[in-house]
């Protein structure tokens, strides 16, 4: 494959040969490479942190409220009766808002039926895509826990988890791409944005792993998070997967720095809320080195993701607390009913079988149960079958579900 380096900064298509000003000296470089028969021109991104330095001095107002609100999201984990519940569901949720960005058509039921052996609405490659994303998040979240480094190698790791069954299974798994891909466009003359090629990728890569670790630079970790995001971005080192991969990065980022004792900070909402924006911007800061107004929007997200996780966990504990309540007049059957409706706060979705089974009772004791939930409609049966009936803890899944429409004009 030929390739030539060109002349650093080419703004919006046309190239700049003068001398590089301070901003354009952010632009990194292009390189003219030919891939399925066209030549085209591939972006090779400076090293992080940007130089010039980003400019802290419009960003500090920004910086403290994004913050004071994940510094509240954390300080909830303290409360949460049982932080594994809300984390178990929460994590669905961003992996679905994280897919449906990259074109999915599963809601939450759609997941929490295809996870308890239902039929989801939609094609079980786009339900399954979801699962795996559930899987990798809880890999790469358990290995940094233990211990083990923000590193390409557990970068890989959590991408082999990632595109394991469904559509990404031909997509290398786990694997560095050794082609050229490119982002918008069906062929690379069209596309918007051409990343580095294979060649230069590794070297590319080398000095993003270094940024993960570079203590030098004393950026606040937020403002990091949001560089690392679209360094990867621009990268786009997988055949498949990158942009799923790059919003789950900002999570293990600030768990591995101590930021968030436990992973409830995800932008996916946000960025699937402002996606015109958040793809404008990504393009802008390659183009146009547009760091400030990228970590701005980047800090705005944070705040209002923050708020909304805060506002989410204390609205369950409200309506968790409020149904207790009401269960406790039931009499004889408080105490089974108590069980079931614990053991839905973990599945809002479930059947008789399986949950007797996994609460040790007997089956008539969990279908009594679920109809006491039902009259006091705490639980709602689902199906309108006699048999195989699924239980819903339709409130709950309500809070949960909330901003998780799958896009409509994808």
């Amino acid at each position: 494959m030929a390739y030539v380096l060109i002349d650093t900064a080419l703004i919006k298509g046309s190239l700049n040969t003068s001398v590089p000003n301070e901003k354009s000296s952010r632009l990194g470089t292009y390189i003219s490479t030919t891939t399925a028969g066209e030549t085209v021109k591939a972006f090779l991104p400076p090293p992080l942190p940007p130089t010039p330095p980003v400019d802290l001095s419009g960003l500090y107002q920004h910086l403290d409220r994004a913050n004071q609100a994940v510094g509240r999201l954390d300080g909830l984990t303290t409360l949460l009766p049982d932080t594994r519940l809300f984390l178990y569901l929460y994590v669905r949720k961003e992996a679905l808002l994280s897919s449906q960005i990259e074109g999915t058509k599963s809601s939450f039921s759609d997941l929490l039926l295809f996870e308890n052996e239902g039929t989801p609405g939609v094609p079980i490659d786009d339900v399954e895509e979801v699962s795996n994303y559930v899987a990798a998040m809880q890999q790469g979240l358990r290995r940094i826990k233990g211990g083990f480094p923000l590193s390409l190698r557990l970068i890989r790791e959590i991408h082999a988890i990632l595109l394991r069954g469904g559509r990404g299974a031909n997509k290398t798994p786990g694997e560095f791409r050794r082609s050229q891909n490119w982002i918008g466009g069906n062929r690379p003359g069209n596309a918007s944005f051409v990343p580095p090629p294979p060649e230069q990728m590794m070297e590319c890569l080398d000095r993003f792993e270094h940024s993960l670790h570079d203590e030098k630079h004393k950026l606040p970790v937020l403002v990091e998070a949001g560089l690392i995001h679209v360094q990867f971005e621009t990268i786009h080192p997988f055949l498949d997967g990158n942009g799923r991969l790059g919003r789950l990065l900002i999570t293990l980022l600030l768990c591995a720095k101590g930021i968030l004792r436990e992973p409830l900070l995800y932008l996916s909402l946000y960025f699937k809320a402002h996606r015109q924006r958040y793809y404008d911007l990504l393009q802008r800061v390659r183009t146009e080195g547009v760091w400030e107004e990228w970590i701005e929007f980047f800090l705005k997200g944070t705040e209002a993701t923050a708020h909304q996780a805060a506002d989410t966990a204390v609205q369950i504990l409200h309506l968790f607390e409020a149904d207790r309540k009401k269960i406790q007049s039931l009499g004889r059957k408080t105490a089974s009913a108590l069980r079931v409706h614990e053991y839905m706060q973990g599945h809002p979705l479930i059947k008789i079988g399986p949950t007797a089974k996994a609460l040790k009772l007997s089956v008539p004791t969990v279908t009594s149960a679920l109809e006491s939930l039902a009259t006091l409609k705490i639980a709602k049966e689902a199906t309108g079958k006699r048999r195989d009936r699924l239980f819903a803890y339709p409130r709950y899944l309500h809070i949960l579900s909330e901003g998780t429409e799958p896009l409509r004009n994808h």
